[in-house]
């Protein structure tokens, strides 16, 4: 591609998807009633809520419980999300209903916060709580696109394919490392990383420990006096970063909306950091002046169209000096105009001055920073405007779109990034967008164009027992991957000796398929209106096998259940309500693991369609969650449909691991 086809044709893409997720919420919004979008999962209604005060970074805090104090049903919304809150009689997006973001949530409760202080119908009973889409993050990665024409020829030369990347001979050859634990594919990550001139990406197959190799990246590169930007397109992986470097001992600082920090980091954050600050505390007092004289102002005529008539501020405070009145304006309107506006102003100065002071107090914490981490979209934001930074360090950035991850790109004269291409691409729900290249990440673009040059993989991994590594293995990985010593054998019976009585999923086999081709009541089928899919005998299965782990003293906090599909999720989380167990999709368990993982597949049809089941990376994530025991359901006949999962089928086969239903 030109330099101009890239900065159109990815611009288009954005746009599209941009317009996509609009249209799909508030098309939902006027499709579905509040009840309908609760029991989606995607909104409360009936909610009450209750100044909590202000809280990091001066943002407004408001609690919202049931109204009849009931406990919230389960839901897609959590901590870090954008919600709509409308009250009774309006439609969500209307005018005068406010945004805010999701700062805690409980069983009982949720915490929002907002920006300004909130419209008062947010404290009465019935308010309505939508999920929404943050515009925001569009609008970041259209201003990256735009800047990557001011970057060096040369620099978009190797971005875009057209000259080779550069490294240092010799750099990272002699190297101490700080972490001394890390295996022979980790350290050559980290030496090649360091010789990079320009960027290098540091492919990670699931349990291989990419971030922990990220982490001794940085530590390398702070040792060096670098100043490094570390970021990742989701909050999850951001935190998951900003621990491992807080443990290694860095000066790390983590910026974003202090409710997408988890708690236990918040004191990594910019927010939490500034409070300490003189300048800061000083803004903070200037806020408290502020607020206490707005509320003076409501005593005072606000200046409204009805009562201004068409005057100017400056017409309103030339007429209450000189004692005078026009228009038929009541002269003891005119005064109470002009004292009102005196206030604002003083309001405003007030405001102008702590935001300066604030500003100023930030800039100085992040100047004494040796690693800023950030979500990609945050390193877009105000706050890092001037900054720059030598290296971009970029977690998961298979799960970054390639205007995503060119946010942070475009900050550092190098980057290093570490993710799998084999896992689940970044998420497109426009369906041109994702025709146009929108799903791929610039880190497969980059690997395609050169290839090894450019790439360590690591080779070994610390999750599953080698029985359950042993399919993604060869079929992802070319067979290169091998389990450390202290997982090859691991069992679920060294934590539940117990399950062993538990024959009907194979107890003592870490991988199992339970097939369930030909038997009555496994059909898959769709709910009216709905484009996702379930099937409730796998459901009504997988309550049996998780209630019979239960029994033998499997604890729940140690069980997932993940499927492909939401519909088949919100069956199970109906059907199975137990504290602690996780019932989540498949792409939404990415990254994640648990010493038992059971996966609905749900597909059962004559045809052998197996729809989006056919990205085999899919496939891949689903079974590479497990570190103990994996249980596969599924209905052989239609997913043997795709060859990828007959070999799959045969080797559980193979393996003793096979049962019909």
């Amino acid at each position: 591609m030109k330099e101009e086809e890239y900065i159109g044709h990815f611009s288009a893409l954005v746009e599209l998807e941009r317009e996509e997720q609009m249209r799909l919420h508030e098309e939902e919004m006027k499709r579905l009633s509040g009840r309908q979008r609760e029991e989606k999962g995607r909104a409360f209604i009936k909610m009450r809520g209750k100044s909590q005060g202000l809280g990091l970074g001066g943002k407004h805090m408001v609690r919202f419980t049931k109204q009849d104090g009931t406990k919230l049903p389960e839901s897609e919304i959590e901590v870090g999300d954008l919600v709509l809150v409308s009250k009774p009689g309006t439609a969500p997006w209307d005018e005068g209903n406010p945004t805010g973001t999701v700062a805690e949530k409980t069983s009982y409760s949720i915490v929002v916060a907002f920006d300004d202080a909130p419209p008062g119908f947010v404290f009465r009973k019935d308010v309505r709580i939508d999920l929404f889409v943050n515009d925001v993050t569009f609008q970041r990665m259209k201003d990256a696109l735009k800047a990557f024409k001011r970057l060096p020829e040369w620099r978009r030369a190797k971005l875009l394919g057209k000259t080779e990347p550069e490294f240092n001979a010799g750099d990272g050859d002699e190297l101490e490392f700080f972490n001394e634990s890390l295996n022979n594919s980790q350290r050559e990550a980290v030496r090649k990383s360091l010789a990079a001139r320009d960027f290098f990406l540091i492919h990670g197959p699931p349990g291989t420990g990419k971030t922990i190799t990220c982490v001794e990246v940085i530590s390398q590169l702070v040792s060096r006096g670098y100043r490094v930007l570390a970021t990742a397109d989701s909050n999850i992986a951001v935190d998951n970063l900003v621990e491992r470097l807080d443990k290694a001992g860095l000066d790390v600082v983590r910026i974003g909306h202090p409710a997408r920090v988890i708690p236990a980091l918040r004191r990594r954050s910019i927010d939490y950091l500034v409070q300490d600050d003189p300048d800061y505390k000083k803004a903070q007092e200037l806020r408290e002046k502020a607020y206490a004289i707005k509320e003076r102002m409501e005593r005072f005529t606000f200046p409204a169209m009805r009562w201004r008539r068409g005057l100017s501020d400056d017409a309103i405070l030339r007429l209450a000096n000189e004692g005078k009145t026009t228009r038929g304006i009541p002269k003891k309107k005119i005064e109470g105009m002009k004292r009102w506006i005196e206030l604002k102003k003083n309001v405003d100065a007030l405001f102008s001055d702590a935001r300066a002071l604030e500003d100023k107090a930030v800039k100085r914490i992040l100047r004494n920073a040796a690693v800023i981490c950030v979500t990609n979209s945050t390193a877009g934001s105000e706050l890092l405007g001037g900054e720059k930074f030598d290296f971009a360090v970029i977690d998961e950035a298979t799960q970054s779109t390639e205007p995503s991850s060119l946010i942070p790109v475009l900050k550092a004269k190098r980057f290093i990034m570490a993710g799998d291409h084999k896992q689940l691409p970044p998420t497109v729900l426009n369906e041109e967008a994702m025709r146009g290249g929108l799903s791929r990440s610039m880190f497969e673009r980059l690997l395609a164009l050169y290839g090894d040059k450019i790439r360590v993989m690591l080779e070994v991994q610390y999750r599953m027992n080698e029985e359950i590594a042993e399919f993604p293995n060869n079929e992802f990985y070319e067979g290169r991957l091998r389990a450390d010593e202290r997982v090859r054998r691991q069992t679920i019976a060294d934590l539940v000796p117990s399950i062993t009585k538990l024959e009907f999923i194979l107890a003592e086999k870490p991988f199992v398929f339970i097939d369930t081709a030909y038997s009555a009541g496994f059909e898959e089928r769709m709910r009216r209106g709905s484009t996702s899919r379930e099937n409730e005998g796998e459901a009504r299965l997988v309550k049996f096998i998780v209630e019979r782990l239960l029994d033998a003293g499997a604890r729940a906090e140690d069980i997932a259940v993940i499927s492909p599909y939401d519909d088949q999720v919100a069956l199970i989380r109906m059907m199975l309500r137990v504290e602690g167990l996780e019932i989540k999709t498949v792409d939404g368990f990415q990254g994640r693991e648990k010493e038992v993982v059971i996966v609905s597949f749900v597909r059962s049809n004559k045809s052998g369609d197996i729809g989006f089941l056919g990205d085999l990376r899919r496939l891949n994530v689903s079974i590479t969650r497990a570190k103990r025991k994996l249980i596969l359901i599924g209905d052989s006949q239609t997913l043997g449909s795709e060859r990828c999962y007959r070999r799959l089928i045969a080797l559980a086969k193979s393996r003793g691991g096979y049962k019909r239903v």
